[in-house]
């Protein structure tokens, strides 16, 4: 099987259906999206900081990171999420993991900022996890599913519960569907092009979630420079 896994996740399959139940749907193939990923790494952290700053700054908030815990970050990019969970648990097992060796390559660079800290950086897929079963305290996942086919996310979220452990914690950030005026010109720009978005479309996660056994503790919608996001503190 070909495991599919881009700087933002995973990626999306060959021609699938534009939209999945009145939903758009990822329309932009794996190999496109790596592609995409490794030309944006130089820039992306603009974009990021434009958009998206908010809601990885109340994801870093909810997930109540503790010194000497677990930590697995799945499409860690440019590592802007992973060098804040680090500082904060310098001690503890910190583990990231792309595809996309240009977004690693930034996250290496902003992470030798630090010293005295334990991590790892390294390619990976989040529907084949390196890691041991209920191993993990924190999984931090962010701007991934919206890349994803609405078919394959159940694969995902399988895996994610594989390596937590019992109680363990669950953020999820997304590009979501917008609830607020301006926000709708993203899904337009997707529409018309979606590369001009980086393959990345609106979803929401809570059914899905709940679905697969995940207790969805917080579910909090943010928009910056009219761009939409959702933040999700599931547990196992």
């Amino acid at each position: 099987m070909k495991l599919r896994f881009s700087c933002c996740g995973v990626s999306c399959c060959a021609t699938p259906s534009f939209f999945s139940e009145g939903k758009l749907d990822a329309r932009v193939s794996q190999d496109e999206i790596g592609h995409v990923y490794d030309r944006l790494s130089g820039v992306y952290d603009i974009w990021g900081k434009l958009t998206e700053s908010r809601a990885r700054r109340r994801a870093i908030e909810l997930a109540s990171i503790e010194d000497g815990q677990s930590v697995l970050e799945v499409a860690v990019g440019t590592g802007l999420a992973f060098f804040e969970i680090v500082q904060r648990n310098p001690s503890g097992r910190n583990v990231g993991i792309d595809l996309s060796t240009g977004m690693l390559s930034k996250a290496r660079k902003r992470l030798g900022k630090l010293s005295g800290v334990q991590y790892e950086l390294s390619i990976g897929t989040a529907f084949d996890l390196q890691v041991e079963n209920e191993s993990v305290d924190l999984l931090m996942n962010n701007y991934m599913f919206d890349l994803i086919p609405y078919e394959e996310m159940d694969m995902v979220l399988m895996e994610f519960k594989r390596v937590l452990k019992a109680g363990g914690r669950l953020i999820l950030v997304n590009m979501t569907e917008g609830e607020k005026w301006g926000s709708k010109l993203y899904d337009f720009i997707y529409n018309l092009s979606p590369k001009a978005m980086g393959g990345c479309r609106g979803v929401r996660l809570s059914e899905k979630l709940k679905s697969h056994g995940f207790t969805v503790e917080v579910r909090e919608y943010h928009q910056q420079l009219l761009f939409p996001s959702e933040v999700i503190l599931a547990r196992k």
